[in-house]
């Protein structure tokens, strides 16, 4: 490398003040160890009723937001992780049965927006406990929902899931936790008590799909949520995703039914559903749905775990 010419001295404070005016978030996930996103541009950044909230754009995944100093959502890899939670269930329940579905948290629009791309489901509820996180999506994130919260099909309703489930009369094919981490508003989230009240708002056969964090560095979210599954479900397992801003290896989403046969549905049979359906995917695909319950050993101790 060419090195500067003997006795020339160059100022360094440009560069610190270019330092000092980019800003930069931490995720203050993990105890042990943190990451952080350039801003950009910050587009919200306020205390909401529940949760610290800040959306902002990054030049690598567009624009991203962040709830009490954990990653939520980004533009850039959203469809990992939403295509997978919506359709894993959905094609595995098939196209006449998935009629009704239930999403609690997902304050995006992600799943919705997924979940409704079936034309068999009749009626799509998204149960939020904050509204600002829907209007700030709506405003500031509206490549994620698509126009989802709009939808004829779409209701949205403004609660607490915990007591959502608990009381509602409906009964619906599928149960989708998009939650928080068990951090704040999130940790009721957890319980048995909330999975007894979702298995009690499925229809008989009907399937529970959760947000169970990572497992190489959040290991206890699985094991406690499938042990609870397991005193409640016939049939529990763990099914993985890789999505880039969630640091820490693969995350873990979890599944309790008691229908033992939706977990062997044949790729052949899930491959004419997905041709049947005539959509289009980033992510999801027949043989990688099937492949996605293959867990780690690591994984499958947790799953199996007491």
């Amino acid at each position: 490398m060419p090195g500067n010419a003997p006795g020339m001295i160059f100022p360094l404070w440009p560069l610190k003040r270019e330092a000092a005016m980019t800003r930069w978030v931490e995720e203050t996930l993990h105890e042990h160890f943190r990451f952080r996103f350039k801003t950009d541009e910050v587009f919200f950044e306020s205390q909401t009723e529940h949760q610290h909230l800040i959306i902002f754009a990054n030049g690598t995944f567009g624009r991203v937001m962040m709830l009490d100093g954990v990653i939520q959502v980004t533009e850039k890899d959203e469809f990992i992780y939403h295509e997978t939670m919506a359709h894993v269930p959905l094609f595995a329940l098939g196209l006449e049965e998935a009629r009704k579905v239930l999403i609690v948290g997902g304050g995006d629009g992600g799943v919705l927006r997924e979940v409704l791309r079936h034309e068999s489901v009749e009626k799509a509820v998204l149960c939020e406990i904050d509204r600002s996180v829907i209007d700030l999506c709506r405003e500031h994130l509206p490549a994620i929902s698509r126009g989802a919260f709009d939808h004829p099909r779409a209701e949205i309703v403004i609660a607490d899931g915990t007591q959502f489930v608990a009381e509602t009369d409906e009964r619906f094919d599928a149960v989708i936790v998009d939650s928080t981490d068990p951090i704040g508003p999130g940790k009721v989230l957890f319980t048995r008590e909330f999975y007894a009240d979702c298995k009690r708002a499925l229809t008989p056969g009907g399937v529970l799909i959760t947000q169970n964090g990572l497992p190489f560095v959040q290991g206890w979210e699985i094991k406690q949520s499938v042990a609870h599954f397991r005193s409640l479900f016939a049939d529990t397992t763990a099914f993985l995703i890789t999505t880039p801003t969630y640091i820490g290896g693969p995350m873990a989403l979890g599944w309790a039914s008691d229908d033992t046969k939706l977990l062997e549905v044949p790729v052949e049979t899930l491959r004419q559903r997905f041709a049947k359906a005539g959509l289009e995917m980033k992510y999801y695909t027949p043989d990688l749905h099937r492949g996605a319950f293959a867990l780690p050993a690591y994984v499958q101790r947790l799953v199996e775990a007491d």
